[in-house]
C-alpha cells in the first residue's frame, strides 16, 4: 500500500493504547509512560477491560467506547487478543496500529492472517507485530518500549530489528543526534521498508534515512522505492547476514559466484543507497551525513597537531584509493608564515605538537581557501601546552565563518582525539561531524564522496545501445520455450549459440557430429580456413565439460580428432555411465594469445530475479573470485560501472605492449544479457566462459544456457516499455513515432526545450527555465517504469515535437500528469493525441486517478482537461487549478485518429 495513511501513524493527533497498565514491567505501562515522557499533545486514551484506571485517569473497556475514531491505536494484548483488537480498531475508522504483541501464529488461518485481512478491508495501516514501537520527536509521539529518550532531529531510521533501533536511540541520545522518527518493523505483515522510504522521502522533517534490513520480501517494490528516496536524500542501509548464503546447488559457475549478499550489495548499489558493513560504520555515516554535510570533490587534506596521527590517518585513506589533495603552492606561502620552519610542508599538514588554537584555526583556514582541497579531516591530539577545548572552538568559528563565504561549503569533519562531553557538545551544536577516531573520520568522507558518486551514477547519461533484430530474437525465444515444453532443463551447445547470435553476443561457430568418423569428417571441414579445432563432448547430462575429460584442444588433422573423439567416448562413459546422449561437438581453434580471459553470465536470485555477473573467466574462475553482479535491465553506463568493479576490468586498458580490449564489445554483451533476461523469463542461467576480449573483438568460446518453465518477467526493475512503441496521426493528418522516453533521451529533450516557447516552458513548469542543466534535463528522461512513464512523439526527422508524462505514486492508485508541445504545433491535436496515450497506459497500468495541476492562465490546457472528461477541483492558491480523471470511466478523449 505504499505511503498510503502513514500520516496518521507518523502524526496522529490521538493515540489509543489497548493492554494500558500499571503493572511493573508491562508493555502497557512502558508504552503510557513513554508517551507521557515524549510531550505528546494530542489525546491519549487507554484500553483495559481489566482497569478502571491507568495512570491516573479513566480507562475504558473497549476502543468502540471512545465515541470517535483515533488516528493510532497501541497494540499491547496477549497474542489471542490481538485478532479481535484489530477487527475493533479497523469498524472504529482507526488510521493505524503498532502491534508490540509478539508470538502470533503465522500462515494459513493463523492469528497473522486473521489481522492482516481486517486491516486491509478497512484501510487500516499496521507496523509489526512482533515490534520495538515507534518514535516520532517532532510529533512527541513514543509508542515504543525504549528504555530513554530519544532527540528530535531530522534523521529517520527504519529497523528490521528492535535491539537495532533501540541501539540507535541511545547512541543517538550520547552524541546529540536526533531523529525524525525511528521506526522498528518487526514482523511486517503491512508496513515495510518499502512503504517507510516512501513516506520519509516525502517528509520534509527528513533529511537523511538509516536502514537495517536482514531480508527483502517484495524486491520490486523496494527498488521502486529506494531509488525514488536516493535521489531526493541521501539513505544509508546494513544489512545483517552477509554470509548467509542460500541453501541451492548451483549447476553453473554464474550461480556460484553470484552470492546472496553480492546481490543484496548490486541492488543496493543500483538504487543509489549507501551500503556500510556493520553498525559502528553506519553511526559513523550518520554523523557524516547528519550534520548537513557536502562532498564537493575527492581531494582530502588532513590537518594534525600530531604527525603520527595524520600518517594513520593518510593510510586509512589510500587504503580505501581515496585520493590526496596536492596544496597549492600559493597555501604553502600561507601556512609557511604561520607554522613553525619544522612543519611538514606537505599532507597531512602538521601544525605541530605545541599549536595553540589561533594556529590550527590557522592553519584550516588557509586549507579551506585551497581550491586544491576538496574537503578537511582535523585530527587533535591532547597535550598539556594547549587546551583541547580551545582549539575545538576556534575551528568551530573558522568553520563557520567558511560557511558563511562559500556555497556549498567545504566539508570539515572532526576527530579530537579522547574528547570529553563538553567538546561532543560544541561539535554537535555546531553540526560539525565529529568522531572517535582519525579512521572514523577518514571513513566518513569517503560515505561522503561514495553519497555523492551515487547520486551522478543516478543521473548518468547512458550512450544509445543497438537494440537486438526484432525477428531474430523471436524465433530464437520460441526455439527456447520448444526445449522447455519438451521437458528439457538446457539448451544444446548449437540452440544456445543461436539465440546468443540473436540478441548480438558473438560466439564462435559450431558444428556437431554423432561419431568419431562424422567427427573427422567435419574436421576436414573446419580444417580448410584454420590450422586446429577444439573437439568438446555433448551430452545434456554433462554440465562441466572439463570435469569428464570433455574437451581437447589443438587437434590439427582428421585422423588426430577421430582419435581423441573415440578416446574421449570411451572415457565419459566410463565416468558417466548416464550420457547416453553423448555426441560431439567441434569448433575452429582460436588463437587470441593478447585476450583477456573474461567471464559473463545470467543466474537467477531467489529474491531479486535475474542478476548479470561479470569478472576473471576461465577455468580458475571460481578460485579467483573476482567477479561482480548487477541487476538487468542495463545500459552502457551501468554495464561499465559492471566491470569497473573487478580487478579484471582494468586490464581491458592497454598496458605495456599489449593493446587495449574491445570494451564497448564487453558492455555490448552485458547489455545483451539483460535483453535476454527481460525478454525469455524461461532461462534461468547462462554462462559465457571464457568470453575472450581482445582488439579485434569479443568472443564466446563455450556457452550454456539453463531453462525452466516461465511466466511472468521477474526482473525486480521495469525494463524499457518497448510494447508501448506507436506510429500516431493526429486530425490535423500530421504523423508521428511515439515510445517512451529513456535515459540516454537527454540530448533530444535539451533541444526539444530549447525549441519552445520561454512562456510555453513556464507554463508547464510554473517557473522561467533559463538554463538547461543536467541535473534538471535527468529528472526529465530517468524513469522508473513502475511508477512513471513519458512519451516522446517524434517526427520524420526523429526530432521531438511533444512529450507527455505521468508519474504516480508509490502504490500507483494515483498519477499526475505533464504536457508540452513545441510551440509552433499547438492546436493541431498533438497534445490530445499524447493525452489519449497516456491515458491508455493508466488504465493499463490499473492507475484509478490521474491529476494534473493548470496555471489559470493556460486556458487551451484547461479546456482540454475539460473535454478529455477532467473535473476542476479545487484551485491552489488562486493561481492555479487541480484537474482530477478517474480512468477507470470511460471518457471522450479527442484522440488521435489513428494509434498503430
Amino acid at each position: 500500500m505504499s505511503s498510503f495513511g502513514l500520516d496518521r501513524l507518523f502524526r496522529p493527533a490521538s493515540v489509543a493504547v489497548v493492554g494500558a497498565s500499571d503493572r511493573p514491567g508491562s508493555l502497557g505501562r512502558a508504552v503510557m509512560a513513554n508517551l507521557a515522557a515524549g510531550g505528546f499533545a494530542g489525546r491519549i486514551v487507554a484500553v483495559n477491560p481489566k482497569h478502571a484506571t491507568v495512570s491516573g485517569a479513566a480507562c475504558l473497556r473497549r476502543l468502540a467506547d471512545i465515541g470517535e475514531a483515533v488516528d493510532l491505536v497501541v497494540v499491547c494484548t496477549p497474542p489471542t487478543a490481538v485478532p479481535a483488537v484489530i477487527a475493533d480498531a479497523a469498524a472504529a475508522r482507526a488510521g493505524a496500529a503498532v502491534i508490540l504483541t509478539a508470538g502470533l501464529s503465522r500462515g494459513p488461518g493463523s492469528q497473522s492472517e486473521a489481522i492482516a485481512k481486517a486491516a486491509k478491508a478497512h484501510g487500516l495501516r499496521l507496523l509489526g507485530p512482533n515490534a520495538f514501537g515507534l518514535l516520532a520527536p517532532p510529533a512527541g509521539l513514543n509508542v515504543s518500549f525504549s528504555a530513554g529518550p530519544c532527540l528530535e532531529g531530522d534523521l529517520a531510521l527504519v529497523s528490521q530489528s528492535g535491539a537495532v533501533a533501540a541501539a540507535l536511540v541511545g547512541w543517538g541520545t550520547k552524541r546529540a543526534l536526533g531523529f525524525s522518527a525511528v521506526v522498528s518493523l518487526g514482523d511486517a505483515l503491512d508496513v515495510d521498508v518499502a512503504d517507510c522510504l516512501d513516506h520519509f522521502a516525502g517528509d520534509g522533517r527528513t533529511r537523511a534515512i538509516l536502514l537495517y534490513v536482514e531480508a527483502i520480501t517484495d524486491a520490486g517494490k523496494f527498488m521502486s522505492a529506494a531509488r525514488a528516496a536516493a535521489r531526493v536524500k541521501p539513505v544509508v542501509v546494513v544489512k545483517g547476514g552477509r554470509h548467509v548464503e542460500g541453501a541451492r546447488a548451483a549447476a553453473t559457475h554464474t550461480g556460484a559466484l553470484a552470492g546472496a549478499d553480492g546481490v543484496y550489495d548490486a541492488a543496493f548499489r543500483r538504487a543509489g543507497l549507501l551500503r556500510v558493513l556493520d553498525l559502528d560504520q553506519l553511526f559513523v555515516a550518520a554523523e557524516a551525513l547528519g550534520r548537513g554535510q557536502f562532498d564537493r570533490g575527492d581531494r582530502l587534506g588532513i590537518l594534525t597537531n600530531g604527525g603520527g596521527i595524520g600518517v594513520l590517518a593518510i593510510d586509512r585513506h589510500l587504503d580505501a584509493r581515496g585520493e590526496v589533495a596536492a596544496i597549492s603552492s600559493r597555501t604553502l606561502l600561507a601556512l609557511d608564515q604561520l607554522l613553525p620552519s619544522t612543519w611538514s610542508r606537505s599532507n597531512p599538514v602538521d601544525v605541530i605538537g605545541d599549536a595553540d588554537a589561533a594556529r590550527f584555526a590557522g592553519a584550516l583556514d588557509a586549507l579551506l581557501r585551497d581550491e586544491q582541497v576538496d574537503a578537511v579531516v582535523a585530527l587533535d591530539v591532547p597535550t598539556a601546552l594547549a587546551s583541547s577545548e580551545a582549539t575545538a572552538r576556534a575551528v568551530i568559528a573558522t568553520i563557520a565563518a567558511a560557511r558563511e563565504r562559500s556555497a556549498p561549503p567545504k566539508p570539515v569533519l572532526a576527530s579530537w582525539l579522547g574528547a570529553g562531553e563538553e567538546i561532543n557538545r560544541l561539535f554537535a551544536e555546531a553540526r560539525v561531524p565529529h568522531f572517535d577516531t582519525e579512521s572514523d573520520a577518514v571513513a566518513a568522507f569517503g560515505y561522503l564522496t561514495r553519497h555523492r558518486r551515487a547520486q551522478a551514477a543516478l543521473q548518468a547519461t547512458p550512450a544509445s545501445a543497438v537494440l537486438p533484430d526484432a525477428p531474430a530474437t523471436t524465433a530464437a525465444i520460441a526455439c527456447v520455450r520448444a526445449a522447455v515444453a519438451a521437458g528439457r532443463a538446457w539448451l544444446d551447445p548449437i540452440e544456445a549459440s543461436r539465440l546468443l547470435k540473436a540478441f548480438g553476443v558473438p560466439i564462435v561457430k559450431s558444428v556437431t557430429a554423432a561419431t568419431p568418423d562424422e567427427a573427422a569428417a567435419a574436421a576436414r571441414q573446419i580444417l580448410r580456413s584454420v590450422d586446429a579445432v577444439v573437439l568438446k563432448i555433448r551430452s545434456r547430462v554433462i554440465v562441466h565439460k572439463s570435469d569428464v575429460g570433455g574437451v581437447r584442444l589443438g587437434l590439427e588433422t582428421p585422423a588426430a580428432v577421430a582419435r581423441a573423439a573415440a578416446d574421449m567416448l570411451a572415457r565419459v562413459r566410463a565416468a558417466r555411465p548416464d550420457a547416453e546422449d553423448a555426441d560431439f561437438l567441434l569448433q575452429p581453434m582460436v588463437r587470441r594469445p593478447g585476450a583477456r580471459e573474461l567471464i559473463a553470465g545470467l543466474s537467477d536470485d531467489p529474491t531479486f530475479g535475474p542478476v548479470i555477473l561479470f569478472g576473471r573467466g576461465g577455468v580458475g574462475v571460481e578460485i579467483y573470485r573476482d567477479t561482480a553482479v548487477g541487476l538487468p535491465p542495463l545500459d552502457r553506463t551501468l554495464a561499465g560501472d559492471l566491470i569497473d568493479q573487478t580487478d579484471v576490468g582494468r586490464t581491458l586498458a592497454a598496458y605495456r605492449d599489449v593493446a587495449a580490449a574491445d570494451r564497448a564489445g564487453v558492455e555490448g554483451v552485458l547489455i545483451a544479457l539483460g535483453e535476454l533476461a527481460s525478454a525469455c523469463p524461461e532461462i534461468r542461467s547462462i554462462d559465457l566462459n571464457p568470453l575472450l576480449a581482445d582488439e579485434a573483438g569479443v568472443l564466446a568460446v563455450d556457452a550454456r544456457v539453463a531453462i525452466a518453465a516461465g511466466g511472468a518477467s521477474r526482473l525486480v526493475i521495469r525494463p524499457y516499455p518497448s510494447g508501448w512503441m506507436r506510429s500516431l496521426k493526429t486530425k490535423s493528418g500530421a504523423a508521428y513515432d511515439v515510445r517512451p522516453l529513456r535515459a540516454e533521451d537527454e540530448e533530444l529533450v535539451s533541444r526539444f526545450l530549447a525549441a519552445v516557447e520561454p512562456n510555453d516552458l513556464r507554463l508547464r513548469f510554473f517557473a522561467p527555465v533559463r538554463h538547461l542543466e543536467h541535473g534538471f534535463l535527468t529528472q526529465l528522461v530517468h524513469l522508473d517504469y513502475a511508477r512513471a512513464i513519458a512519451f516522446v512523439a517524434l517526427d520524420a526527422a526523429g526530432e521531438a515535437s511533444g512529450v507527455v508524462s505521468l508519474h504516480c505514486n508509490g502504490d500507483r492508485t494515483d498519477g499526475e500528469f505533464a504536457i508540452l508541445v513545441r510551440s509552433n504545433l499547438k492546436g493541431r491535436g498533438l497534445g490530445w493525441a499524447l493525452m489519449g496515450l497516456v491515458l491508455d497506459w493508466a488504465k493499463a497500468e490499473g492507475v484509478a486517478t490521474v491529476r494534473g495541476e493548470v496555471l489559470r492562465e493556460n486556458a487551451e490546457m484547461s479546456a482540454m482537461c475539460r473535454e478529455l472528461g477532467f473535473e476542476a477541483l479545487t484551485e491552489k492558491d488562486g493561481a492555479s487549478t487541480i484537474f482530477s480523471l478517474n480512468v477507470s470511466q470511460e471518457c471522450e478523449r479527442g484522440r488521435a485518429t489513428s494509434i498503430a
